[in-house]
């Protein structure tokens, strides 16, 4: 076995949501090893691993140029590292299979500055911090077309196939045809995802519907990591407003309904009794 003080390296191997897997290596030649390709002169460096005992956070970060040609910034842009899971390795780059895994876990906050980025890195027990339990209120807490919706989006007249005419502010203006089999509003609260082109799988969420001439000009909450281009083609989602009316007339799905919509609101913590008529907790007839 090599010396370890002079044939010691780290690799990273980072997996998409996509099932893309990329690997790098701050060692100045190419690793592979379970069947990943580890990619030198990135310029990837990580700071020291900040791991405790218990069921803290472990978090350290990482930072590298934008040189590779799998980690590119309009991937960055349009989310696709969010949530990658990552592992570490520290390696005998002379024979790859002495090696000990130093990390695990998934990239939190990428920020990107200069050309370079710098990611967070978050341990396992990281997704034990998070918040649990159910919040009851008037409006449904599910995604619709989620399991606790269930109500399937593929039927028809909830989800229809449109070419992109125009694009404004960045892609968070969008002109489509006037779809006229479809009430203005339909789509408001609703999705929308490109379907081909640069932006190819990129996702928005519709705040309004206008009509713009003869086409339809849905206006986005945000806009999209990679601005979508006239000519590309879109699938527009309905949407819903979560109330237990929308639920009931729009989709016909109560029965899936997740809210209470009969709860109290905040007003009634303020309510009195009223002065203008019987006060005795009995039936009014």
């Amino acid at each position: 076995m090599s010396d370890l003080t002079t044939t010691r390296a780290r690799a990273w191997a980072l997996k998409r949501a996509d099932g893309v897997v990329l690997g790098f290596t701050d060692h100045d030649r190419d690793l592979a090893f379970d069947g990943v390709d580890f990619h030198a002169r990135t310029g990837m460096t990580a700071r020291a691993l900040v791991q405790a005992t218990g069921l803290s956070v472990d978090n350290t970060e990482a930072a590298g140029a934008l040189s590779d040609a799998g980690l590119t910034e309009g991937d960055i842009l349009a989310g696709r590292y969010d949530g990658a899971q990552l592992t570490i390795w520290e390696v005998d780059w002379a024979a790859p299979e002495n090696r000990r895994m130093l990390f695990r876990g998934s990239l939190g906050e990428i920020t990107r500055a200069g050309g370079a980025f710098r990611a967070e890195l978050r341990g396992l027990s990281e997704a034990l911090s998070h918040g649990g339990g159910r919040v009851f209120g008037a409006v449904c807490p599910a995604v619709l077309g989620d399991g606790a919706c269930g109500f399937d989006l593929a039927l028809p007249g909830f989800s229809v196939e449109a070419g992109l005419l125009a694009v404004d502010e960045g892609g968070a203006v969008l002109d489509v045809p006037s779809l006229e089999d479809f009430e203005l509003g339909w789509f408001a609260q609703g999705r929308v995802v490109v379907l081909d082109g640069p932006a190819e799988g990129m996702t928005g969420f519709v705040r309004r519907e206008e009509r713009a001439g003869n086409a339809r000009r849905l206006v986005l909450w945000a806009a999209p990591g990679i601005e979508p281009r006239a000519g590309d083609r879109l699938r527009l989602e309905a949407g819903c407003d979560k109330r237990f009316e929308t639920c009931r007339l729009k989709f016909a799905n109560q029965a899936n309904f997740r809210g209470f919509p009969h709860v109290p609101g905040d007003d009634w913590l303020l309510a009195v009794p009223k002065g203008d008529g019987r006060d005795d907790g009995g039936s009014r007839q």
